[in-house]
Parts: structure tokens; C-alpha cells; sequence
């Protein structure tokens, strides 16, 4: 699934701060801190952290994924409580080292 997606390299500053390629930064660990907001209330869910491949499936499904930093494992929000995160919108940072994504959460238990 994640074979076709590839980020920009990140070539100088300005491309990365003012261009329009899309090159995330992802730390010495392989991960990437991303913000997840309620998109109805702009109330902020949780911080979580993506890897190439969870921020590859999240833009190829429009469902949330991160990677575990305590279970060093690829999970997706609800994927075993319920509730799942619909990304309804995706932003990156001027030097694109974190994300920001507004969600609505669906299935049992949301509000």
C-alpha cells in the first residue's frame, strides 16, 4: 500500500520553508510528533508520532495511523477500542518537522 507514496527530498531551506513540496522531517528515531485535534471543537485529542509508513497510510486512507512508541508497532486509532479518526485536515509546520491534523471520530463510544 505505502510502495507508491514518496515524500520530496529535502533539498535547501527555502524549498522546504516556502516551496510547495511536501518533505516531512522525521527525527533521529524515525518519527515525526503530530497534534491531533477534534475538527468539530478544535479541541486537542492527543499528540501522537508517525513514521513514514503511519503518515503514508494515513494520506493514502484518510484514517489516522501512528506508530507505538511503547509497543514499536503501526496502530490506528479504534482499530481495537472503537472510535476511529477521519482526517479531515492536514497541516505541516514552515520547516515541516510536525504535524498538525483535525479529525472527526466515528464508531462506538465518540462523542
Amino acid at each position: 500500500m505505502t510502495a507508491s507514496l514518496q515524500f520530496a527530498p529535502r533539498t535547501t531551506v527555502a524549498e522546504v520553508e516556502e516551496g510547495r513540496s511536501f518533505s516531512p522531517r522525521f527525527g533521529p528515531d524515525g518519527l515525526i510528533p503530530c497534534v491531533v485535534s477534534d475538527a468539530g471543537r478544535d479541541d486537542v485529542l492527543m499528540v501522537g508520532y508517525m513514521n513514514r509508513e503511519a503518515l503514508a497510510r494515513t494520506i493514502e486512507t484518510g484514517i489516522a495511523h501512528y506508530w507505538s512508541r511503547s509497543r514499536q508497532t503501526l496502530w490506528s486509532k479504534g482499530a481495537t477500542s472503537g472510535p476511529t479518526q477521519r482526517v479531515v485536515e492536514m497541516r505541516i509546520d514552515d520547516d515541516q518537522d510536525a504535524l498538525w491534523i483535525r479529525v472527526e471520530v466515528a464508531g462506538s463510544g465518540a462523542s
